[in-house]
């Protein structure tokens, strides 16, 4: 999720304090999970969901593998 979240708010132009504003999380919380390979533990199940739905918000899908975009976009090819 880590890659998606700041892919996501490149794609949108959008800077980590705009996000957290967004969200209603503190900054050092998104600088953690983007910062480390693996968040497990320092930030809640809760707060990334928050994240997701503040880009959501802004027209963002976050797409598993085999799903397809509604729109214009990119995606990882496997």
């Amino acid at each position: 999720m880590k890659s998606q979240i700041k892919a996501a708010r490149d794609l949108l132009g959008m800077t980590q304090a705009e996000l957290c504003e967004d969200a209603g999380i503190p900054l050092i919380t998104l600088r953690r999970i983007e910062g480390k390979p693996d968040h497990t533990g320092l930030v809640s199940e809760e707060t990334v969901v928050r994240i997701r739905k503040a880009l959501e918000a802004h027209g963002i899908q976050f797409l598993e593998t085999g799903e397809v975009a509604a729109g214009r976009g990119v995606a990882i090819r496997e």
